[in-house]
Parts: C-alpha cells; sequence; structure tokens
C-alpha cells in the first residue's frame, strides 16, 4: 500500500483534475458550423490576440470606403451553410492573408498575437469537413457564391492594401463566428 501522503494526495489531485478538465475553454466550449463541430478553440483567445494588435493593423488600411466581410457575404447564412463558408474564409485568410501578412507582423512586432490567430484559424480549418454528398451541393454552392463575393472584392483592390483591409476585418470575421460558439 502506498504512503498516508499519497492516498491523500489522490483524492486532492482527482478533484483539481475534474476542476481543471470543466474549466473555460478546456470543454463544454465548442464551434457548431451547422454539421461541422470543432472543439478546442477558445473564442477568447482569439478576441485577445485580435484586440492586441488591433489599433496597429487598422491604422494600416487607408481604405474606409470598401468593406470585404459585407452582409451579403455573412448575413442570413443558414447552419448548414456556415461550415462551407468558414472553411472557405478561414483557408483564403491563412493562405492569402496571413502568409502575406507575416512580414509586417514581425515588422509591427505583432508576431505573437499573430500566430496565435493563425495557429487557431489551422486548427479550427483542420477539424472542418464540409460533407461533399450530392443533397448539400446545393448549400455549398450558396456558400461558394458567398465566398466569391468576398473574394471578389479582395481582387479588386490592390494586393497589399486587400491583405491589409481583411487581416483588419478579423473582428468581423470573429463576430460572426461567435454565433456558432457554444458554452
Amino acid at each position: 500500500m502506498g504512503s498516508p501522503v499519497r492516498m491523500a494526495a489522490l483524492p486532492c489531485l482527482s478533484l483539481i483534475l475534474l476542476l481543471w478538465s470543466q474549466g473555460p475553454g478546456v470543454q463544454g466550449q465548442e464551434f457548431q458550423f451547422g454539421p461541422c463541430q470543432v472543439e478546442g478553440v477558445v473564442l477568447q483567445e482569439l478576441w485577445e490576440a485580435f484586440q492586441a494588435m488591433k489599433d496597429i493593423v487598422q491604422a494600416q488600411d487607408n481604405i474606409t470606403s470598401v468593406q470585404l466581410l459585407r452582409k451579403e457575404v455573412l448575413q442570413n447564412v443558414s447552419e448548414a451553410e456556415s461550415c462551407y463558408l468558414i472553411h472557405a474564409l478561414l483557408e483564403f485568410y491563412l493562405n492569402t492573408v496571413f502568409k502575406n501578412y507575416h512580414d509586417k507582423a514581425v515588422e509591427f512586432r505583432i508576431l505573437k498575437s499573430f500566430s496565435t490567430l493563425a495557429n487557431n484559424f489551422i486548427v479550427i480549418v483542420s477539424k472542418l469537413q464540409p460533407s461533399q454528398e450530392k443533397e448539400m451541393f446545393s448549400i455549398s454552392e450558396s456558400a461558394r457564391r458567398r465566398f466569391l463575393l468576398f473574394q471578389r472584392a479582395f481582387k479588386q483592390l490592390d494586393r497589399e492594401a486587400a491583405v491589409t483591409k481583411a487581416f483588419g476585418e478579423v473582428d468581423i470575421l470573429l463576430t460572426w463566428m461567435e454565433k456558432f460558439y457554444q458554452i
């Protein structure tokens, strides 16, 4: 048998582990984009990362008359459609926006927050599994049309200005994503 100290520590350790596993950000929080569920991402961390660099990023955006993530893209998105749309948007942000903003993140000394956002976006994309079933085709097409509105607006701007604008609009994206976040 174990020592009395070890025997007394076991219930305490079990209680600590139980409380920790029930704490915010560990379990019970998830994104539910229609049929796609993503666990293990804490929305508050995304907001904190963006807030840490928001003023620097948005100060670089000189085109205030254009919004990439406008109502036509994000408003009235069905739950089923949300999985396809968030997948397309986050893939675009990772492959185009984050990839092309990295040097500025280093220059502006916001790399830690930048990396937190990028890494969390990678986790979300890796866990999203949009259905390829034929009956979902019309839903995926609707999401694709919404994404193309965003992408066309992005391409109409100068590349550097578009990347800066898209990065500055992460708060709009996070606000939209909040609707699919459950505690």
